[in-house]
């Protein structure tokens, strides 16, 4: 049977936004399936790993009958890729398969039930729901994603907080050795609203959201996020647990502070780094008047020693940290200028850009 006649890229782009979160190798097969549906002269594409579950859907030149099939996500993916760009698509069905034309290419895939295609179940509770710009919500992404936890038993670690409070976002991510929060200022008032967002969702919205002004729509519930924005539509499972209380972490006011150039500091870790501990990644830093010295020293008894002058007036420190901690926070900054406030050598250590007060990033010191 005729399913329809469609050019590459009409397929290929919405199969892209929604096939991210497709595992390769799952125990119920069908997951590795994309659902297509036909709806008159749409078509709707679905995917789900039963904790995040992505759909979007194209528009068609005319209309189609109504039908829907499930195919590998990844194969249908791959195939569409290697054609040409300009090439035109035809899909059909014969008996339990998919066949795909192009040119002279055909491919016949195996198709499972579209009935069986399994859906996240409708959110519970109150909703709070949030606009904001994409570019907007990316970049609060990407300013803090990088310090969420991998695997750890503590599995609330392993995603980001979302909290709406009146008229305030924050996104807080942190592993229990370094943490990572940013605010932004709503439009309108909300209820006050929490979640844990899992890893691979916070991931693939940084890969799905735009560099535009266009508004994505965030509702929080009890057990579930939505986002929406544009034709795609993300929805979440919510990790269970209490994530721990970020405020008492943020020092309130360390005595030692200075302001260094973002690229400078970045270019002398990076340098240092190459002879740092492979498995430690300690870095020491040793404050005097006007005067940072970064350290590494490794197994080899090798050692690397960066000097850089600053405006500091503080108490002589000598403090080790990771220094993957630290490249990670100034390598997704953008600001020109940051500022390094400390306490002692058994204190964590808080980076702010001047000027902003939305942006805060603590790292705990290590013993080296």
């Amino acid at each position: 049977m005729k399913l329809l006649n469609i050019e590459r890229d009409t397929l290929l782009k919405p199969l892209q936004a929604v096939s991210g979160i497709v595992e390769r190798r799952h125990t119920l097969p069908i997951l590795s399936n994309v659902l297509l549906e036909i709806a008159d002269s749409e078509l709707n594409l679905l995917a789900t790993d039963l904790e995040i579950q992505v759909a979007t859907k194209a528009s068609l030149d005319k209309s189609a009958n109504a039908q829907a099939i499930t195919v590998s996500a990844r194969k249908l993916q791959d195939i569409l890729r290697s054609l040409p760009d300009a090439a035109t698509v035809s899909l059909e069905t014969q008996e339990s398969k998919l066949v795909l034309r192009a040119g002279k290419s055909r491919f016949n895939l195996q198709m499972l039930p579209a009935e069986d295609f399994p859906r996240l179940a409708q959110g519970t509770g109150e909703v709070a729901t949030v606009s904001v710009a994409q570019k907007n919500l990316k970049r609060m992404l990407q300013l803090v994603q990088y310090a969420m936890a991998q695997q750890d038993i503590r599995y609330y670690l392993n995603g980001l907080l979302l909290l709406v409070d009146a008229n305030k976002l924050t996104l807080v991510a942190t592993d229990g050795h370094r943490l990572a929060c940013i605010s932004a200022t709503l439009d309108e008032k909300q209820p006050r609203a929490e979640a844990i967002l899992p890893r691979k969702a916070v991931l693939e919205l940084v890969k799905l959201l735009g560099d535009t002004d266009d508004v994505v729509e965030l509702q929080i519930q009890q057990n579930q996020v939505r986002s929406h924005f544009g034709s795609v539509d993300l929805l979440s499972k919510v990790v269970d647990g209490k994530f721990p209380d970020f405020t008492r972490v943020i020092p309130s006011n360390p005595p030692s502070r200075f302001v260094i150039t973002r690229t400078e500091l970045q270019q002398a870790l990076q340098r240092a780094s190459i002879l740092s501990n492979e498995k430690f990644r300690g870095v020491r830093w040793v404050l005097t008047k006007d005067m940072l010295r970064i350290v590494c020293t490794n197994a080899e008894q090798e050692e690397a020693e960066e000097e850089l002058e600053i405006d500091y007036s503080g108490e002589p420190l000598d403090i080790g940290f990771n220094v993957t901690y630290l490249l990670d926070v100034l390598n997704n900054l953008s600001s020109d200028q940051v500022e390094c406030a400390l306490g002692d050598a058994n204190s964590s250590m808080l980076i702010t850009v001047p000027g902003d007060e939305n942006f805060k990033y603590v790292v705990m010191p290590m013993r080296i």
